[in-house]
């Protein structure tokens, strides 16, 4: 499986080509189109093997409730896919112990061999105003996330900070807690930071030019209510 990213990084989309017989997943709703020889299948979990309980955990962590499955024909084929925000996406080869944590909405596809699956950060994420469970990536394979904006990858070998609404990945192996930003909450808030997550350990993180939510605040009272 190969994948290319297309018109990165304001509206990227994902091509993900395949050889004969191999399967993608990718969430509902994602693909833009596909080659004539792909087949899909729609399940709640891995192809032939529909789990709901699974599928709830994912929708706790952004995601939907059922994935598609597009198996490539004799020929091989491919399928262009996308995320619903603008912005740019990353490809990254999951390995056995070798995970990554990704923030909720934003998994887009993997190869079939990837999981999939919730994982708890605790209240200590309800306290930064992000969501309470993000999903976690294993097996074996590759993996397509998106970003609101462009995505920036740091090396983290000690310690490094970043604002909570600017994560979009980061290695299972980093630890993080939420503090306030400035040296008081007063300066923290007045100088529009708030609270910041310090990443602690040796791994990669990586970042989203713009935050979802300080955009949706610019953008709600521009819009007209209905009439």
């Amino acid at each position: 499986m190969e994948i290319e990213i297309l018109n990165g990084p304001g509206a990227a989309a994902a091509k993900i080509i395949m050889t004969p017989g191999e399967t993608a997943t990718a969430e509902a709703g994602a693909m833009i189109g596909m080659s004539g020889d792909m087949s899909i299948t729609t399940t709640t979990h891995k192809k032939k093997s529909g789990s709901i309980l699974k599928s709830l955990k994912r929708m706790l962590g952004g995601e939907s409730f059922f994935m598609n499955h597009y198996d490539a024909g004799p020929a091989g084929g491919d399928v262009i896919v996308a995320a619903t925000m603008p912005g740019d996406m990353g490809v990254y080869e999951v390995s056995e112990g070798d995970n990554i944590v990704i923030q909720g909405g934003s998994f887009v596809a993997s190869s079939h061999d990837v999981n999939i699956d919730m994982n708890w950060q605790g209240f200590k994420n309800f306290l930064s105003g992000e969501n309470l469970f993000w999903l976690k990536a294993s097996g074996q394979g590759k993996l397509v996330f998106n970003s609101f904006g462009s995505i920036y990858q740091v090396e983290v070998d000690g310690e490094y900070t970043v604002d909570t609404g600017h994560i979009v990945a980061f290695s299972e192996g980093l630890s993080f807690d939420i503090s306030k930003a400035g040296k008081s909450w007063i300066s923290s808030f007045l100088g529009g930071e708030g609270l910041v997550c310090n990443f602690k350990g040796k791994g990669t993180l990586w970042c989203q030019s713009h935050n979802e939510s300080e955009f949706g605040k610019t953008l709600g009272p521009m819009l007209r209510p209905k009439e």
